[in-house]
């Protein structure tokens, strides 16, 4: 009939939208964005890392030459374990080492190295969980120090692993007998101190019993310990632990006490009795 509407027919399948690869190209631009996005957010982080890195390296090397009065050249070594971002964000270090060789610690110097844990970022936040430290004095240096001991003699001393080795006289009446001596160091109350350990003479060795026994108590004016004090040149806040010797050097380990980061008391040098 005429007057009857025809079905419509569908298109022809080739004759169709073609919206598919609009899809397509629209879901890889958003990928190629989240690509891009995070390719700058990661070098965001390596350099934001890289600028906490350097500013927390300067700060803790000027600190440290400002509250040991240190030359300004004086070259101080800083680590840390990495990344430093997230603990800094986290307001505290995991580890925080400084060295520096050549420390003036008075009339004298030492190579220091210092190794702490959990450090607060501020000083406000808390102490230092736990560090130590380590004081390396060189043969020329110990003989500085020992040199202020009353009664050491005053020849030179040689460090012979593990033990320092001087030369003594022994005063018998109107005789001297020259002595070589080998004093084990130990720690003592936060002293250094210097024992007897073996005695030589003339190329025989005795032990500190057997020149008593030989000598009495004439032996006593060399058979003593020596104490060295070097409170009075680390901060209050520094103990000594133990001391070994080690070749051509002294080496002191020293437990620093984590609320030196806070009070001026223990930053500031200790004292001798």
């Amino acid at each position: 009939m005429s007057g009857q509407t025809q079905p419509t027919l569908p298109l022809p399948e080739a004759a169709s939208p073609a919206s598919s690869p609009r899809r397509r190209r629209g879901w890889i631009g958003w990928l190629i964005a989240i690509v891009i996005v995070v390719g700058l957010a990661i070098v965001a982080w390596f350099v934001a890392e890289h600028i906490t890195r350097d500013i927390l390296t300067r700060t803790v090397r000027e600190q440290v030459i400002t509250q040991l009065a240190l030359p300004e050249d004086q070259q101080v070594d800083v680590g840390f374990d990495e990344p430093v971002l997230p603990q800094v964000i986290g307001g505290r270090l995991d580890r925080l080492d400084v060295s520096s060789d050549a420390v003036p610690l008075g009339d004298v110097v030492a190579d220091v190295s210092v190794r702490a844990r959990d450090v607060p970022i501020r000083v406000d936040a808390g102490d230092i969980g736990s560090a130590e430290a380590t004081v390396t004095f060189g043969e020329d240096q110990l003989q500085t120090l020992l040199a202020q001991v009353e009664g050491v003699p005053e020849a030179g001393l040689t460090l012979v692993p593990p033990d320092v080795r001087v030369e003594a006289d022994l005063s018998l009446f109107a005789l001297t007998v020259p002595l070589g001596i080998d004093l084990t160091p130990s720690a003592v109350d936060g002293d250094i101190v210097l024992s007897p350990a073996v005695v030589r003479i003339g190329g025989a060795e005795l032990t500190t019993e057997g020149l008593r026994d030989r000598f009495g108590s004439a032996a006593d004016a060399v058979l003593r310990d020596y104490p060295i004090c070097i409170r009075d040149r680390l901060p209050a806040g520094l103990t000594v632990r133990e001391v070994r010797v080690e070749r051509a050097a002294l080496v002191a380990e020293v437990d620093v006490d984590g609320a030196i980061i806070r009070d001026p008391a223990l930053q500031a040098n200790g004292t001798c009795a």
